[in-house]
């Protein structure tokens, strides 16, 4: 099984750890998030949403984790397109869930979507508690990987489904090239000029680098106690879905 890599952090190494420091970059931006989120990906992260949780529906899963969830928009979507009775929503952000609670309150599933400060990497629920647990564009924030992944894999129910989702490198030209220059110099100015954090929208290219991509992420899903591990590309392979089975 590959190592997992090594940590890239949104700030200088001596600023303490990753986990530290995605909570203080993500409390920075949260309040302009979700505009600079649809921004950067010209909308087109609304359909790879919309896609990687209809993967679930033969599943029909009832009580959902939703790790590294933001400002809610994935836990909102999975509600309305799974009808499940629960979700609970975990971040280490509390200026993400801040939002996050608004926005489930504004359409009515405050009784169906919950939010909880945790750590992906040691979370606090009891083994074999989800039908299904789902991240979205979160995993190449976790200080430690193969961590983050056994953690949901031991809280969901035998036969339960993990659902990750995140953004990935084209793997051929053209696309590949242009992607570069996107993310290296548009992408940058375009999340300076709107969340005044610089840090944050290098940081976004960078991760995305360092995460293990497609067939390199299969064998930790693997080690990490799933099963059946496919995944699909979406849009040129602009980003990556995951799906395993404990």
């Amino acid at each position: 099984m590959p190592h997992a890599p090594e940590p890239i952090t949104p700030y200088s190494t001596a600023s303490g750890p990753k986990r530290g420091q995605v909570e203080t970059m993500f409390n920075r931006i949260a309040p302009t998030y979700d505009r600079l989120n649809h921004t950067l990906s010209l909308g087109i992260d609304r359909r790879w949403r919309r896609k990687a949780i209809d993967s679930l529906k033969p599943f029909a899963p009832q009580v959902i984790l939703d790790v590294a969830t933001g400002t809610g928009d994935f836990a909102i979507l999975a509600a309305k397109r799974l009808d499940p009775d629960r979700i609970i929503g975990v971040d280490i952000s509390e200026g993400m869930m801040e939002v996050a609670r608004e926005k489930v309150k504004q359409v009515g599933l405050d009784n169906v979507i919950y939010f909880m400060k945790d750590d992906c990497t040691a979370l606090s629920f009891e083994t074999g508690t989800f039908d299904a647990v789902t991240v979205a564009y979160g995993a190449r924030n976790f200080e430690d990987l193969e961590a983050g992944l056994c953690e949901m894999c031991r809280v969901l129910k035998p036969g339960g489904h993990l659902m990750l989702v995140e953004l990935t490198t084209p793997p051929r030209f053209p696309m590949k090239q242009l992607f570069w220059i996107y993310s290296h110099v548009i992408m940058a100015s375009i999340g300076h000029l709107i969340s005044h954090d610089d840090s944050a929208y290098t940081y976004l290219p960078r991760s995305m680098a360092a995460f293990p991509q497609a067939e390199r992420l299969v064998p930790m899903l693997h080690h990490c106690g799933f099963s059946k591990v496919t995944f699909k590309r979406f849009t040129f392979g602009l980003s990556t879905m995951y799906l395993a089975t404990k």
